[in-house]
């Protein structure tokens, strides 16, 4: 039995939503990727995660916008970006949101790759429970310069339907097709965040951050 899958197996708004081009020196070493450019699309995180949630989806776009402030026109260098989370790293969503970005931007905490012959190592530059102003801050190793991000996810709230149904389907007590609507209820509102609000400086907040 076949048991591959696609893209084709998760929502069409999927593929729609904005990437995120990196450039990696140590895929570039080691002949992983031609001049060590990658894309990173939301489907990645998905599939890191294991499902598609308004965590993910905000993570996703604070991670996007964080390095477009810090790297403008420029791709950003995996491997090369401090990540500084503001909660612990038990506390409520924090891991998710944590392994987001490191997706994109390899930062790991101390069980990270520590590098060849003192290059390209990328332990130690996740850290938790930091002062930032926000979800998380980004530091570029190279400049020093760095940003702090937040997310607002009330500025795309859930639909009343979706209130109603949320606690009979988290309870176990919906059937077959309340659930099925209820997954699609939840996906609209990733849509909404990912596609109808992308832009939206309501939405994700970027500010620069001094580190002391």
């Amino acid at each position: 039995m076949d048991m591959t899958t696609s893209d084709e197996s998760f929502p069409d708004f999927f593929a729609k939503a904005p990437s995120i081009i990196i450039q990696d020196p140590l895929a570039h070493f080691l002949g992983a990727a031609r001049d060590g450019v990658m894309e990173y699309r939301y489907v990645d995180a998905v599939r890191l995660a294991g499902h598609s949630c308004p965590t993910v989806a905000g993570t996703w776009l604070m991670t996007l916008h964080g390095l477009r402030a810090l790297y403008d026109d420029t791709l950003p260098v995996r491997g090369e970006i401090e990540v500084y989370m503001a909660d612990a790293r038990e506390a409520g969503t924090t891991g998710v949101m944590a392994t987001v970005v490191q997706l994109v931007t390899g930062a790991a905490p101390e069980t990270g790759f520590h590098g060849i012959a003192g290059r390209f190592g990328r332990n130690n530059l996740l850290h938790f429970g930091q002062p930032v102003q926000g979800v998380f801050g980004l530091r570029r190793k190279d400049t020093g310069a760095a940003v702090q991000v937040a997310l607002d996810a009330s500025v795309v709230p859930w639909s009343d339907e979706m209130r109603a149904l949320l606690p009979k389907a988290a309870s176990g007590q919906a059937n077959a097709t309340e659930l099925q609507h209820f997954g699609e209820l939840w996906q609209e509102r990733v849509r909404r965040m990912l596609l109808d609000h992308a832009d939206d400086t309501a939405l994700v907040q970027v500010s620069s951050w001094t580190i002391n």
